[in-house]
């Protein structure tokens, strides 16, 4: 994510170009922090994705054939 500072400073920049508008030195520094805030917001939400973990639906029953064969250590009951 980006610093605290950085988010101030596009908070800040958006807030002025509201108000009273923005230089070309200003408008070209918040092109350029929202390009590196989109990127950074890419890169994590690319990584949370990449985490989720995706399970198939199960019956009650097989959940709890699941969860006996985990309480037995894995050793088949007959």
């Amino acid at each position: 994510m980006l610093k605290k500072e950085k988010l101030e400073r596009i908070n800040h920049l958006a807030k002025k170009s509201k108000e009273q508008g923005l230089t070309d030195e200003e408008k070209k520094e918040q092109e350029a922090l929202r390009k590196e805030y989109i990127k950074k917001f890419r890169e994590n939400f690319k990584n949370h994705l990449s985490r989720i973990k995706f399970v198939e639906d199960l019956t009650e029953e097989e959940l709890a054939e699941i969860r006996e064969k985990q309480k037995n250590g894995g050793k088949k009951q007959n």
